[in-house]
């Protein structure tokens, strides 16, 4: 027995836990892709599975439904891999561990991968169900969505017929999907020069945070570890200086940085003023991030980078931007433009800080790689950009829509709320690549993705499940 078994709809989250059980980190899913292949070699399904493991799943229409327009219906295998740390699971060799409280699916000191793995079991529960009436479909699971919808961006679509796409990628059930900020990474290098160390080392963590997705979450105000430790690292700098030896600070450059961790090496410490800091910041963000700490700890370090490149990170670090940079003047509450800083690694005599960058409007965009680019050159360091992808753009006048708005009101007697979102979906490369796309974004409710709290509601993945199967009833 299955620790989701019992649980309604049964396939879909007999799929979700299946699902789980198989390593999907973004850039770690020749596995997934491969249990999808097999999973439509078992069903009798033609496929298609690419270099990149996207894998297109086709399935004919229905009896009396053959010869009607594609349907195509698209999820992403990959998911983002964040955990607690006192969590001893090895995330390239282990599942994932699943517990439920009956109203809620989430995992053990762990990402869940709600997002999007509810999607591709949603969509395999379609697949497996013989019963339905639907027109054909033409199941669309890409890759390493979380690291710049690498997939979606080197999908050859011209397999697909469908004009009609229902993407599964959204996290909150009530409301639709029409248009979705565009984004790309920005890789920040800083050439460290590396030099013996004799002075004191110290260890510093600042965990507690809340994190979150930068995309969905960025207007609530959380705090970004790594920018905190930027900003400690300068305050303590005017004691002593500060002499960097390693960094590192989340894994995902669309993940808001929960914890952050820095060895420096220094002449003195001043305790006290780390305290000050501390106590600051704890006070201005008190509600957004309560739990906010700072650990201190003596180490050792037989190396260190020398002080010119300490001081130009450190610099760079305490002041750059993160965060809401514009709201929407059209959709009220919409976020326009930010940016996070989501990365933060030493690699060998380099340091990696990783953003994120998504706006609607793609000059502002662009204005803000030329910010980054700029502040980066000030300190001697470089900018790789890559995983750019456009906006996607609100269509006046979409069947979709109006036939998925008509039946969510007669399957739950309310309206569906339709409207924008800042975070990234791959509608927006998809309708780039296929001519006349009209596409729409659902799913399930879902809290606190990208971070180990993150928990799947059970009766709204029922009730998501029942709006897509209505639907292609009903195109």
């Amino acid at each position: 027995m299955g620790v989701l078994s019992g649980l309604e709809p049964k396939k879909v989250f007999e799929y979700f836990e299946q699902i789980s059980a198989v390593p999907r980190g973004s850039g770690n899913t020749d596995r997934i892709s491969n249990y999808c292949v097999t999973f439509a070699k078992e069903h009798g399904l033609k496929y298609i599975q690419d270099e990149l493991n996207n894998v297109i799943i086709f399935k004919d229409g229905s009896e009396g439904r053959e010869n009607e327009e594609p349907v195509i219906l698209q999820g992403h295998l990959d998911m983002v891999w964040e955990k607690n740390p006192d969590c001893d699971i090895c995330f390239e060799k282990e599942g994932l561990r699943l517990k439920t409280d009956g109203e809620f699916i989430s995992a053990e000191g762990t990402t869940l991968g709600g997002d999007d793995g509810i999607a591709v079991a949603i969509c395999l529960a379609i697949l497996d169900n013989s019963s339905l009436s639907h027109p054909p479909l033409e199941v669309v699971f890409t890759v390493d969505e979380e690291i710049g919808m690498l997939g979606a961006t080197g999908l050859d679509t011209s397999s697909l017929k469908g004009k009609k796409l229902i993407n599964l990628d959204s996290e909150s059930e009530s409301v639709l999907w029409v248009s979705c900020a565009g984004g790309c990474k920005a890789d920040i290098y800083f050439d460290m020069t590396e030099q013996q160390n004799n002075l004191p080392a110290y260890e510093l963590k600042i965990t507690g945070l809340h994190g979150g997705h930068s995309g969905a979450e960025i207007h609530k105000g959380y705090a970004n570890a790594t920018c905190l430790m930027g900003m400690l690292l300068r305050e303590l700098s005017q004691d002593s200086p500060i002499y960097v030896s390693e960094l590192k600070g989340g894994k995902m450059s669309n993940a808001i940085t929960r914890e952050c961790s820095a060895v420096i090496c220094a002449e003195s410490f001043s305790q006290e003023r780390a305290d000050s800091f501390i106590s600051t910041i704890k006070a201005i963000y008190m509600l957004s991030d309560p739990d906010i700490t700072l650990e201190v700890k003596n180490t050792t370090a037989q190396s260190c980078f020398d002080l010119a490149s300490s001081t130009k990170l450190i610099s760079f670090m305490a002041s750059m931007p993160y965060g809401v940079i514009r709201m929407s003047d059209e959709i009220e509450g919409l976020v326009q433009t930010s940016l996070n800083p989501g990365i933060a690694e030493t690699e060998g005599n380099k340091i990696h800080i990783g953003y994120s960058v998504r706006s609607s409007v793609n000059e502002e965009k662009y204005e803000l790689i030329t910010t980054l680019e700029q502040m980066a050159a000030k300190q001697g360091a470089a900018v790789e950009t890559g995983g750019d992808y456009s906006a996607w753009e609100y269509k006046k006048e979409s069947p979709l829509r109006d036939k998925m708005t008509e039946a969510y009101k007669e399957l739950f007697g309310k309206d569906l709320e339709v409207t924008a979102i800042h975070a990234g979906l791959e509608c927006g490369i998809l309708a780039g690549k296929i001519d006349g796309l009209d596409c729409v974004s659902i799913g399930p409710d879902m809290q606190d993705i990208h971070t180990p709290n993150e928990k799947l509601s059970i009766p709204s993945t029922k009730r998501i499940y029942d709006f897509v199967v209505k639907t292609l009833e009903v195109l």
